[in-house]
């Protein structure tokens, strides 16, 4: 094979096929071409061959393949059970200035909105101060304008006025249950309301905007603003304090002794309740709660509640359960362990990071993450009686 003849082939294989040709004859041509290639590469290797010249045959090399995507490492879930660290640590908060000195009365520097309210008492004669009010321009204020009696059962038993539930979600109005009325104060005029209700009143606890407080007898819904009320079947003790964010007329009691969920509503042909037990199977064998104490608080589909639980190898530990209101199913639950006062770590709310506010005693607060486990204090030495703008 001559030169030309070897040009000719190597044209030809060159050669594409044209677009605008039809796929039959398209595809026809395209088997021609690749027939003609090959002929023309076993030709071209002949003459380079019989030449005798060295050829070098270059083509890109293969490009490295691309490294494979780190791909995120799924963040393991937090235990069913979860224990704090030995060590708390304190992350600058707001709340941290509960504990600061009373700085002007409620009368002549009402707040914007309250962060909390916070009745000290002394840990060694469980006498009471009067209550303070923390801003959320970071000052505490005494308020002045009302002082509340403590509360009492038909029994003559007695408790300190303020309750865990007193601060309404948006901070500007608390509220007091007394023997045969029920106080409200607007904290952002510091004006004082009496509204007249029968019963030795002892609970207190905001749905929304509307109030409800109660004793062993009956519970009342109050309109804050005109006293109107009505009563709702349900017990004072186990009612769950509500989403502020749900406007319906359902109640939950979450028992304290009987391990049971109740729903309750309310409508023209009379209240329906359902009630279910408790479902303890998501946790590890062993582990439950034996009775809950304290305000239940409910933040979407998840309720957080104080009681004595136990975990296996112990039992009589203080500790907090979280748990579907839908289902009953418990998902968490967080030891707290044995050697802290009775009744220490009342569950105080909901912050809006979906973290539970927890007291721990003695004289504190923490601050607990139940899907990442993680438990960080919020203030030392707080001893006495505190209430949370946290729904």
């Amino acid at each position: 094979m001559n030169d030309t003849e070897l040009r000719r082939l190597l044209t030809a294989a060159a050669e594409d096929v044209r677009p605008s040709q039809p796929a039959s004859a398209g595809w026809e041509r395209a088997d021609r071409v690749r027939h003609t290639r090959r002929v023309a590469g076993a030709a071209a290797l002949a003459v380079v061959l019989l030449t005798g010249g060295t050829v070098l045959a270059l083509r890109p090399a293969d490009r490295p393949a691309p490294p494979a995507s780190p791909t995120a490492s799924p963040v393991p879930s937090a235990p069913p059970v979860q224990r704090p660290p030995d060590e708390l640590t304190y992350p600058a908060d707001p709340l941290g200035r509960l504990g600061d000195p009373v700085t002007a009365p409620l009368s002549a520097r009402p707040v914007r909105q309250a962060l909390a309210l916070y009745q000290p008492v002394n840990p060694e004669t469980g006498t009471e101060s009067r209550i303070r009010v923390l801003g959320d321009d970071g000052l505490v204020r005494d308020l002045d304008v009302v002082t509340p009696a403590r509360t009492r059962d038909a029994e003559g038993n007695e408790a300190v006025p303020l309750k865990s539930g007193s601060l309404s979600p948006d901070g500007r109005t608390a509220a007091f249950a007394q023997t045969d009325e029920v106080v409200v104060v607007d904290l952002t005029t510091a004006k004082v309301r009496r509204y007249p209700l029968k019963g030795y009143l002892e609970h207190v606890l905001w749905a929304g905007d509307r109030l409800l407080t109660g004793d062993d007898d009956t519970t009342y819904e109050v309109d804050p603003s005109t006293g109107g009320t009505r009563t709702v079947p349900a017990s004072p003790w186990d009612l769950v304090t509500p989403d502020p964010a749900d406007r319906t007329d359902a109640w939950l009691e979450l028992s304290g002794t009987r391990m049971s969920l109740t729903r309750i509503r309310q409508s023209d042909d009379g209240t329906h309740r359902g009630s279910g037990p408790l479902d303890f199977r998501a946790l590890p064998a062993g582990n439950r709660v034996e009775e809950f104490y304290g305000r239940g608080w409910q933040r979407g589909d998840l309720v957080a509640r104080a009681g004595w639980i136990s975990t296996g190898t112990q039992s009589g530990l203080e500790g907090v359960a979280l748990l579907n209101a839908g289902t009953g199913v418990v998902t968490r639950l967080l030891d707290l362990g044995r050697d802290r006062w009775k009744g220490c770590c009342e569950v105080l709310g909901w912050d809006r990071d979906g973290a539970v506010l927890v007291r721990h005693d003695p004289g504190g607060l923490l601050r607990w993450q139940p899907q990442t486990g993680e438990v960080t204090g919020v203030v030392r030495d707080l001893y006495g009686e505190v209430s949370l703008a946290a729904g």
